[in-house]
């Protein structure tokens, strides 16, 4: 081979070098310091309809542990994972959860993103939203990608960690 192939391929292979390096670096940056999160929107317009006409067709419907009960919530509460027990009281306010310090209830769980997932309210109902996390969020065994309403009773898993919204 001449000089010159060989000095092409050593940079063709510095610059792949780089690529990774630098790819590396982006991920390690946004573990860290996690995304920006888009601004949430005053009132969320029907947040289940593109889940119900994307998941037309699939053979059953994600089931609910319990039967969620009627009245407004007042607490965010965990109650199953490494954090049982602790909750937040609810107002007009977003509450986030992760294990971020940006957090309202920052979870001890390996298996929740640093900003992972969003609880948020119109003022008449409350939702629930991936934050785009890694390991997702579920109402019963679906995931969830948009904000999707729930109510009293019903939990929702992050990680290994499960929440509901309580009187």
């Amino acid at each position: 081979m001449s000089e010159l192939t060989l000095t092409l391929i050593k940079f063709g292979f510095l610059a792949v070098l780089w690529i990774f390096v630098l790819s590396a670096v982006s991920v390690i940056r946004s573990d860290i310091f996690g995304t920006k999160a888009p601004a949430p929107a005053s009132t969320p317009r029907r947040p289940g309809a593109a889940a119900a006409t994307k998941n037309k067709g699939k053979t059953k419907p994600p089931r609910k542990p319990r039967k969620p009960q009627r009245g407004r919530p007042q607490v965010l509460q965990i109650v199953d994972g490494p954090n049982a027990g602790q909750s937040v009281p609810l107002g007009d306010q977003t509450i986030m959860l992760g294990r971020g310090t940006d957090a309202a209830i920052r979870l001890d769980d390996d298996y929740v993103s640093t900003r992972h997932a969003r609880f948020a309210t119109n003022g008449e109902q409350w939702f629930v939203e991936d934050l785009g996390s890694t390991n997702g969020t579920f109402i019963g065994s679906q995931r969830i990608t948009s904000p999707v309403p729930i109510g009293l009773g019903i939990q929702v898993r992050l990680g290994k960690t499960i929440v509901e919204l309580r009187k």
